[in-house]
């Protein structure tokens, strides 16, 4: 069953009722804290969204916000036509919050609900190396042709008509590059990239980089390579790169900004955490904003709640200890259709104390 959350376009959504099945209508203006506190413990398929009925939507930041308190997976976003909402950089930051289903045609919602997109499918729209403001303030209005406030080429709209414009399911091109790195200490990049690798390598032509260590020798694999940070981009933008999908072991390096996306493994031990929080005292602020992995993680569900509850940040999947000598893991191939993989589509609590994790800064 599904839910409509309506404001401006209530009269074009409630056309949909006999096309899906819907359990709840709700209809209006609402603030951010309002509508996750709603639907917190309310199952629902899917929740088609007038982004007009938050409050504020033109800040991106509000739906940051949202992000953090919804599973953004089970939103298709119903964009209205202003300028800003379907600016570039508005779009692309959409898509860094793993927003992947938004479109401005009623007519799509449906198909939407049945064949959500992945990130392959709204890749177009991510611009790689983007600064739009994800800390509060509205976007400015994009001018008509010319260079917007980030640098980047833009062109009016011609489409000002709504319900004629058609979904944002483009394909895919180029090659996707992901790195991996460690938060806590030895949380297992290398060798969580080593297994991605291999099941990715079923369907896709993968190549895997570790930055200025040597560990990769001893997995006697021609397509992991141990290369220097100075080496990274000239290998990434290579005009013969054949490769699909590039995945990165970062290291200690600061070459973030040349990955597609980045993935930030947690070893949950309460020693890793406190030592974590020790080295950095404002990682939990940064973690907001990061596709957090709890890995080697001995964590239920449950646990998993309670750590984001703790750590106020969203856990992006959680992996159990792995054993990397089998070639195919259930949990990586849920992993990788959750980061747009659709061709590693899946095969087949107790009562815990306060502060589970200790995550304190002392």
């Amino acid at each position: 069953m599904n839910v409509i959350v309506s404001n401006k376009y209530s009269a074009m959504l409630s056309s949909l009722s006999t096309k899906i099945d819907l359990i709840k209508t709700i209809d209006g203006e609402f603030q951010v804290d309002d509508l996750i506190a709603q639907f917190d413990n309310f199952f629902f398929n899917k929740m088609i969204l007038d982004i007009t009925a938050v409050s504020g939507y033109q800040d991106i930041s509000q739906i940051q916000r949202l992000s953090f308190g919804m599973d953004m997976s089970k939103i298709i976003l119903l964009l209205d036509d202003s300028q800003v909402v379907n600016s570039p950089q508005y779009l692309s930051e959409l898509v860094s919050m793993g927003i992947y289903n938004f479109t401005r045609n009623i007519d799509a919602i449906a198909y939407l609900i049945d064949n959500p997109n992945t990130y392959k499918d709204v890749a177009q729209f991510h611009l790689l190396g983007s600064s739009a403001p994800m800390g509060g303030g509205q976007m400015q209005q994009p001018q008509s042709g010319g260079r917007g406030m980030f640098g980047f080429n833009q062109q009016a709209s011609n489409e000002r008509s709504f319900i004629n414009t058609s979904a944002m399911m483009p394909t895919m091109g180029g090659t996707r590059v992901i790195g991996i790195k460690d938060l806590t200490d030895h949380a297992g990049a290398t060798t969580l990239l080593y297994m991605l690798k291999k099941q990715l390598s079923e369907h896709y032509s993968v190549l895997g980089l570790e930055l200025d260590k040597n560990d990769f020798l001893f997995f006697n694999d021609p397509d992991l390579k141990s290369v220097s940070s100075r080496e990274l981009s000239s290998i990434i933008n290579n005009p013969i790169n054949n490769y699909n999908i590039i995945l990165i072991d970062i290291n200690d390096s600061a070459e973030e900004a040349n990955c597609t996306e980045m993935l930030y493994l947690i070893e949950p031990s309460t020693l890793m955490l406190n030592k974590l929080i020790r080295r950095d005292r404002n990682i939990l602020d940064k973690m907001r904003g990061m596709k957090v992995i709890l890995n080697k993680s001995l964590l239920d569900a449950s646990d998993v709640r309670d750590f984001e509850g703790e750590a106020r940040c969203s856990v992006f999947h959680n992996i159990p200890p792995l054993d990397d000598k089998k070639d195919k893991h259930r949990v990586l191939d849920e992993l990788l259709n959750k980061l747009g993989f659709d061709k590693n589509r899946p095969s087949g609590g107790e009562n815990r104390a306060a502060r589970l994790f200790g995550i304190v800064k002392e």
